[in-house]
């Protein structure tokens, strides 16, 4: 499979991704992509340690720093969905 633009995928990785945004509504950090959209944009979400913006790829195995609040996460991404499922 060819990597590049509009194919989930980097050329230096070689792994498939997931937009950070839609990762964080997906495993339901927010109520709505665009409130993690905002989030990504205020600064409140950091991926291995480093600010990120919402068209950043995430991956099994990135480091997800998410702040709502008085709290902090921090997460290994385990998986990719390819949408958003009932929670139970």
């Amino acid at each position: 499979m060819r990597a590049g633009p509009g194919t989930g995928m980097t050329p230096e990785a070689g792994e498939p991704g997931q937009r950070l945004d839609k990762w964080l509504w997906v495993a339901r950090f927010f109520k709505t992509r665009s409130l993690a959209t905002e989030a990504v944009e205020g600064g409140r979400v950091h991926v291995d340690g480093l600010r990120a913006k919402p068209s950043r790829l995430v991956r099994p195995g990135s480091r997800v720093r998410v702040g709502k609040g008085d709290v902090e996460l921090e997460v290994v991404v385990l998986g990719l969905a390819p949408q958003r499922r009932p929670f139970s």
